[in-house]
């Protein structure tokens, strides 16, 4: 197990700044998520600050890799809605098409959810200072080169049948 948490903590990360415009581009494509209009508004949070990316790495053992990223977004949805699993869901989605447009932007990025473990969820939301009502779900360290990302590619045709 400790082997995978340093596989993730070794991302090697530009050493630039992100773009605002990447981010916005990235972040935009997340709220294209199919159902981004049922259940939210989300919020999303873009942290540079290298002190706030320090303590983002400690929140968990994969969240290693958050320390050396250039720029992380964490995202949050609203506490109070009628179906709370809903809304897990559906950032779930809006998680996955940020990830993707990442690779788009040619960047790279690691999925780091949080959610549902109260301990890592408050942690985060005191360390970004995300506000009552609002839940952490997860950190999204980004800025690695997405060539980086042709390592991690699973696919392999003979683990495919067709029945």
């Amino acid at each position: 197990m400790k082997e995978i948490f340093e596989r993730v903590s070794i991302r090697k990360y530009t050493d630039r700044a992100v773009e605002d415009e990447k981010i916005l581009a990235i972040l935009r494509a997340a709220m294209a998520a199919p159902s981004a209009g049922n259940q939210q508004p989300w919020e999303f949070y873009v942290v540079r600050d290298r002190s706030k990316l320090e303590e983002l790495s400690r929140v968990s053992p994969y969240a290693g890799c958050a320390k050396a990223a250039p720029v992380a977004i964490v995202s949050a949805y609203r506490e109070k809605l009628w179906a709370p699993a809903y809304a897990q869901i559906d950032m779930s989605i809006a998680m996955e098409n940020l990830w993707l447009a990442c690779g788009e932007q040619g960047l790279g990025g690691v999925w780091l959810g949080i959610a549902p473990v109260e301990e890592r969820m408050r942690a985060v939301e005191d360390i970004v200072g995300i506000p009552e009502g609002l839940r952490a779900f997860a950190v999204f360290p980004l800025g690695y080169p997405a060539e980086e990302r042709k390592q991690q590619d699973r696919f392999d045709e003979s683990r495919i049948h067709f029945i």
